[in-house]
Order: C-alpha cells, then sequence, then structure tokens
C-alpha cells in the first residue's frame, strides 16, 4: 500500500527492545517518530540513532515519542545499542523495533512487497529502509522523509519541522523557508486582511498581497 501525508499511520503490533507494543496504544496522546534503518552494525546508521538518543529530551519537551526500526531480530539490537552507546556517547533509551519479516517496512511501504524475509539478507537488500514518519496525536502521517543508504539523516530539521507542524496545527498560519521557532511566519491567503487585522493588533507585514508576515504566535 502506498503511504501518503494525510493518511492514518497503519497500525501494527512488533516486538521491541522494550517488549510488544501495539503502535497506536503506544503512540497515545503525543505525536512519534518512526525511523527505521536497512540492518544492525551499519555504521551511517549508528551515528543516527545516537544522535537521536541525545536529542531525546528535545523531543520529550514537545510530546513527541521517538521508535526506531532495524531490519534485524530484537534479539540482536542489544549489542548493536551498545556499540551505539560507546562510539556515539549516548545510550539508546527509546524503543527499537524488531523487523527481520519485513512486516512494518512492507506496511509502511518501505520496500518491495515481494521482498523475500530470509535472515541473510544484506543491508544493501534492506537499503530501502530509510524513512522518518512524523506522526501527530491522531495517528496521520505529516510528514515523511526518504534518504539514501550513503546519506545520513539530518534530525536537528526533523525538530524543526516538528516545531512547524506543531505550530500550523495550534494556529492557522504557515512557516516560510529555512524557518526556526521564533522567527516570523506567514498568514495564508485563507485569512482576509480584515480577519488578520482582527487576530493581530499589533499589525502585519504585506510584502504583496499573497504574502503576509506577522510574529510567531506563542
Amino acid at each position: 500500500m502506498s503511504i501518503r501525508i494525510g493518511d492514518i499511520a497503519p497500525d501494527f503490533t512488533a516486538e521491541t527492545t522494550q517488549g510488544t507494543i501495539r503502535f497506536h496504544e503506544w503512540i497515545g496522546d503525543s505525536w512519534a517518530i518512526l525511523f527505521s534503518h536497512p540492518k544492525n552494525f551499519t555504521p551511517v546508521c549508528t551515528t543516527e540513532l545516537g544522535y537521536m538518543a541525545g536529542l531525546q529530551p528535545e523531543f520529550a519537551k514537545r510530546n513527541t515519542k521517538i521508535i526506531g526500526l532495524s531490519g534485524d531480530p530484537v534479539a540482536d539490537h542489544g549489542s548493536w545499542m551498545t556499540d551505539i552507546e560507546e562510539t556515539q556517547g549516548h545510550a539508546v533509551t527509546y524503543p527499537l523495533i524488531g523487523d527481520h519479516d519485513l512486516a512494518v517496512a512492507k506496511l509502511y511501504d518501505m520496500i518491495h512487497p515481494n521482498a523475500e524475509s530470509h535472515g541473510s539478507r544484506t543491508a544493501v537488500e534492506n537499503q530501502t529502509i530509510r524513512s522518518v514518519f512524523l506522526i501527530g496525536p491522531d495517528k496521520k502521517i505529516k510528514a515523511m522523509l526518504i534518504y539514501p543508504m550513503s546519506t545520513g539523516r539530518n534530525f536537528d530539521e526533523v525538530l524543526r519541522l516538528l516545531d512547524s507542524i506543531q505550530l500550523t496545527a495550534s494556529h492557522t498560519v504557515a512557516t516560510p523557508v529555512n524557518w526556526k521557532s521564533g522567527d516570523d511566519v506567514i498568514i495564508p491567503p485563507s485569512v482576509s486582511d480584515d480577519a488578520a487585522k482582527e487576530k493581530y493588533p499589533g499589525g502585519f507585514t504585506t510584502h504583496k498581497p499573497y504574502l503576509r508576515t506577522v510574529a510567531q504566535p506563542k
């Protein structure tokens, strides 16, 4: 099945390093980041998992849970997690799904539906399992990122993306290019000038009739 922004994130039950979870139940009333990896003991993914462990407090401030996935059994994750802490300086304290049968990868359209889930699969065979899914409390997909195996993901950007999506979910605004939390935001064309004047009594800037900016709402 194809996954698109706005779709309900497919629910699943899986074994993780923190026990069996049912995904939607695990998310609860939080936001969630699901990010996937082709295989254990892969170098780029080792750096990513460690960096996300360091960022976990920032995601927690934003009511966001982190969960990783690797195309190997949970029983093999422990040694990798030890390596991650040793080399990256951060312990992985969020759950890591064991997806050795590729069930979640197929459910989220990360790999060909006919891929065979044999134990000797290589990282190259699983190389398309390099996605990030940002999921809201309503269990809908809010954003997706897909990277090649050779390029490490920018999780500072994922945090920035989360800030934007959470802001625009609470206020009728959009965020411009390279926006960071605290920067001015865009008043969308669906909000008339009269409505904008009422909503923003402190004023806003009109660059063009279709491009108006205002201080970020609190």
